[in-house]
């Protein structure tokens, strides 16, 4: 509430930031649980809001976003962390580059889901963890027709190779989380 980048005023953010920020813990303890992180990739690093708080809890930061913009101002919010420019569909990272590939409220936006899904398996090396709006939801985020459903993202994920593959619920967003390997059982 307090975060200069928005002055304080939630009222007057976009809806995606505005949501991100009510769900952030919810999301940070499930993103974590059950597994010792040391690096993520931010793909879709947006204004850095999420590579700041990963970066704050001790991981080693890298984003990636189509736009310049983007990165500049995700930059100057983390200098700590390397920001490059790239697509989802086709990460420029070697395999299991990152133990956890997160993907904040952009999944939708993928011009194929199951090359995606597949390219964040590849540089993943534990999980991945994706924001979406909710298919039913229909006054916030992207348009009814841009939505996804999760059984469409679950079907996909199992196809693409993951182990474990877990959607849940949460007030104003779906979160997937994705699991190379059958880790431990999670607690939701």
């Amino acid at each position: 509430m307090t975060d200069k980048r928005y002055g304080g005023e939630i009222e007057r953010m976009r809806a995606p930031q505005r949501v991100a920020l009510m769900e952030m813990d919810r999301v940070l303890e499930l993103a974590l649980a059950g597994v010792t992180l040391k690096s993520l990739l931010d793909v879709g690093t947006g204004s850095g809001l999420w590579a700041e708080v990963f970066a704050q809890r001790g991981l080693t930061v890298t984003g990636v976003d189509v736009r310049e913009d983007m990165l500049a101002a995700a930059q100057a919010f983390v200098p700590g962390a390397t920001f490059k420019q790239g697509e989802m569909e086709s990460l420029p990272f070697p395999d299991e580059s990152f133990d956890l590939v997160f993907l904040g409220l952009v999944l939708h936006e993928a011009t194929g889901l199951a090359t995606a899904l597949r390219e964040m398996y590849r540089v993943a090396n534990l999980r991945v963890v994706a924001l979406e709006w909710p298919y039913e939801v229909g006054e916030m985020g992207p348009p009814q027709h841009h939505r996804l459903r999760a059984e469409d993202v679950l079907r996909e994920a199992r196809a693409a190779g993951y182990a474990q593959a877990e959607h849940i619920q949460l007030t104003h967003m779906a979160l997937y989380r994705l699991d190379k390997r059958n880790l431990q059982p999670w607690c939701v």
